[in-house]
């Protein structure tokens, strides 16, 4: 396997938006068949869950197979890649296998709460451990406030002795 490097900066984003932008594609297009009479939540599984895992294999032109493998694997985020595999093969298998559209359905929502887990477990103090464990929510609502606002946070400090955190 050829590494991401390998590429020019250039293709690689060309790759990623490419690949992304045909994940979303393949998400709404789901979503407009979710309506086809007695076929349709079958199509939405199979279109929603392709979608989601090209845009989740979008990354791998910004960074490479193989250190996409192993950020994937990192402790904090295990349990999260875990749970998104696990909803994606559940929700092909109550589309294709078990012909069950209900638990396709669940699978697809349950898919979606994994993959945004997934994709938070990449920004620092918003992983699912911090947030709810923890009993840090309104810090990491108030950091995430003060990043969207310019506003910088000392949120490492407060993490580490455990006072609050503050704003600069």
């Amino acid at each position: 396997v050829v590494e991401a490097t390998s590429l020019s900066s250039g293709t690689r984003i060309k790759g990623f938006i490419a690949c992304f932008a045909a994940g979303i594609l393949c998400s709404l297009l789901g979503t407009l068949l979710l309506w086809v009479p007695r076929k349709g939540l079958y199509l939405f599984a199979v279109f929603y869950t392709f979608g989601n895992i090209a845009s989740l294999g979008s990354t791998v032109f910004l960074m490479g197979p193989m250190k996409q493998l192993k950020r994937m694997v990192e402790p904090t985020r295990l349990i999260a890649t875990i749970m998104v595999l696990l909803c994606i093969a559940l929700t092909l298998c109550s589309a294709f296998w078990w012909h069950n559209r209900g638990l396709a359905l669940i699978f697809c929502i349950l898919q979606s709460l994994a993959l945004t887990w997934y994709s938070l477990s990449y920004i620092p103090f918003a992983r699912f451990e911090e947030i709810f464990l923890k009993g840090r929510c309104e810090e990491v609502f108030c950091c995430m406030s003060c990043i969207t606002y310019g506003r910088f946070c000392k949120a490492l400090e407060g993490m580490v002795d455990g006072s609050s955190w503050t704003v600069l």
